[in-house]
């Protein structure tokens, strides 16, 4: 299989190979079809679904966090020609039942070593074989919660031996015990996934405020999940409520141009400094840039730079709290833990330009 990146390209030219089956995108993204739940690569032959029915990603992980499976026609999963056999018959199997616990005596029956099982996993998809029949039996049952279904469904219709074991993996995922999903009390962090032009991005807010907007794929979107979690002492759960769906509109009318400023509360809690940076991020006007000495200067800490920097990194809430906004000293676009081509983007739709 190809290695993945860890940005995606801008949505149009995404959507516009994959609507040409271009073979020369295939290991820049994945496409993951809503309406059938299948994961594809670029250059997939199967007909091509609607726009709107379309989601991408940058690894197999991610897809099949997400509840997606890998496609049966375009295999995305293998890299052709060079995956071995034993692989493919692996892939096979677990697609065939997904929902079966494969441990490592399974391996040994069908003739394969464990360690080397675990060694090429790895080493080809970011995880080890268990995780990834875990992942694959994770994402199928997350998704059922998310569609309705309920948690003894999502448990014994997904391999799942007991309730127990399925919430121990659901709270390691979500940071919440699944039971409180469809939960109507307000003393938790609802999660919920927003479309946007430069790619999905994980939104969560308490029934007061935002206190997350992150792209799925920034590598640190587990550890900012982990510090919502342990920094507002709440559970998260999968939901939607009126917060989420004012963020979602006025990120729309952001990208449409038509919106310079987010109404909307905010809640981002942190160290003393760290908040002090991020209400500087909130001052900094649309259609304008500060250096990260700049914004240390406005914040009465000339010296203080660096530690800027770490705290813009550290920014739960993005293009909300505008982090995008800050640039290196010399013009240059600095750092960007959403991808560099999605700051440059952020940039480019306020008006702003900058150096790649």
């Amino acid at each position: 299989m190809e290695s993945h990146p860890t940005a995606l390209p801008p949505r149009d030219e995404m959507l516009a190979a994959l609507m040409e089956r271009d073979a020369s995108c295939d290991g820049l993204f994945l496409a993951a079809i809503t309406t059938t739940g299948i994961f594809c690569r670029p250059s997939c032959p199967a007909r091509k679904p609607r726009p709107e029915h379309v989601e991408f990603y940058p690894t197999a992980r991610a897809a099949l966090l997400a509840g997606f499976r890998p496609c049966l026609r375009c295999r995305p999963l293998e890299d052709r020609g060079r995956t071995p056999e034993w692989v493919s018959r692996l892939l096979a199997r677990v697609e065939a039942r997904p929902d079966e616990r494969i441990r490592d005596g399974d391996l040994r029956a069908m003739g394969l070593d464990p360690v080397q099982v675990r060694r090429h996993f790895l080493q080809t998809f970011g995880l080890t074989f268990q995780a990834y029949s875990r992942a694959r039996r994770l994402g199928k049952a997350y998704a059922a919660l998310r569609s309705g279904r309920t948690i003894d469904d999502a448990v014994f219709d997904h391999g799942w031996e007991s309730h127990s074991g399925f919430r121990a993996a659901f709270a390691k995922l979500v940071g919440a015990a699944p039971g409180r999903s469809a939960s109507a009390r307000d003393d938790h962090v609802r999660l919920a996934w927003l479309d946007t032009p430069l790619g999905p991005m994980l939104a969560g807010a308490t029934s007061a405020a935002v206190c997350l907007l992150e792209f799925t794929d920034r590598r640190e979107v587990e550890a900012q999940l982990a510090a919502v979690r342990d920094r507002l002492g709440l559970p998260l759960v999968p939901g939607e409520s009126e917060i989420l769906d004012k963020l979602r509109a006025q990120l729309a009318e952001y990208f449409a141009g038509s919106r310079r400023a987010f109404e909307l509360p905010l809640h981002a809690p942190g160290s003393a400094f760290q908040q002090r940076v991020w209400d500087g991020l909130l001052r900094i006007p649309y259609g304008q840039t500060r250096s990260y000495a700049e914004l240390a200067r406005e914040l009465g800490q000339p010296g203080a730079a660096r530690a800027v920097g770490h705290a813009n990194g550290q920014n739960r809430i993005a293009i909300v709290i505008p982090c995008h906004r800050v640039i290196a000293a010399g013009g240059g676009l600095g750092g960007y833990g959403g991808g560099l081509w999605r700051k440059l983007r952020l940039l480019e739709t306020e008006g702003v330009a900058v150096s790649p």
